[in-house]
């Protein structure tokens, strides 16, 4: 039987119930994979400018700092050696680093199947038909969040699409996190205590950086079709 969620509106009362897809809310959970993306996504949030001067970039250093026999002392042939303080750094970083880790496609989609059934195994999923913001004012959203009975703890709020009047209205809490269903992301559903979902928010999930909207379907189907019937014209002239 389909995990079926409550349906709140801006007051917090229950308008409807949803059915939410198997495949994502009722998936198994697989660790390993979870932690696989993870640490891939957090690698690829590091800048990579740690950066050292090599004996070579360090300013100084060109005499020889004492005659190579006679002295009795190990010999040197510069102060900038690495072993001298205030010297070059060896295999020090670079400032070119790379820290990034390849995932595959089918091993994310996985992954964010997991964390989204973690979510909802543990009833800490919520979706809200309406969230009921007309301009950007802070308290309407504690406020919101208090109907909803989640004040206190961390909420990651999905939107169908950009809205800069919830957004704004978030923004200064710092339990709350606002983002659109195209950059939804295992991390973020991990390190929050509930995902609120828009409802509109939950049939674009898993599509990537931007569902495309039924306009743009239809748009770019028009346009093959009229590609299509102006090749055949070429094709039928002499």
């Amino acid at each position: 039987m389909a995990l079926r969620v409550d349906v709140y509106d801006a007051e917090g009362s229950t308008a409807d119930t949803v059915e939410l897809d198997p495949a994502l809310f009722e998936a198994p959970v697989n660790v390993p994979v979870l932690h696989q993306v993870v640490t891939a996504q957090l690698a690829a949030a590091r800048a990579g400018s740690a950066k050292t001067k090599s004996r070579g970039e360090v300013r100084g250093g060109g005499a020889k700092p004492w005659r190579q026999k006679g002295t009795g002392r190990a010999r040197q042939g510069s102060i900038r050696s690495p072993q001298w303080a205030g010297g070059g750094v060896a295999h020090g970083p670079t400032g070119e680093q790379n820290h990034r880790k390849r995932v595959n496609k089918k091993v994310k989609r996985l992954a964010l199947a997991s964390a989204l059934s973690d979510r909802a195994g543990s009833g800490d999923v919520r979706v809200v038909r309406d969230f009921g913001l007309t301009e950007p004012r802070t308290r309407d959203a504690v406020a919101l969040l208090d109907r909803l009975e989640l004040g206190g703890r961390s909420v990651l709020v999905v939107l169908a699409q950009r809205d800069d009047v919830i957004a704004r209205s978030f923004r200064n809490l710092s339990h709350t996190h606002v983002l659109t269903v195209g950059q939804l992301n295992v991390h973020d559903l991990l390190t929050h205590d509930v995902v609120l979902f828009a409802e509109a928010a939950l049939d674009g999930i898993g599509g990537g950086r931007r569902a495309p909207a039924a306009d743009d379907t239809s748009a770019g189907a028009a346009e093959a079709t009229s590609e299509d019937a102006a090749g055949d014209d070429e094709e039928a002239s002499p």
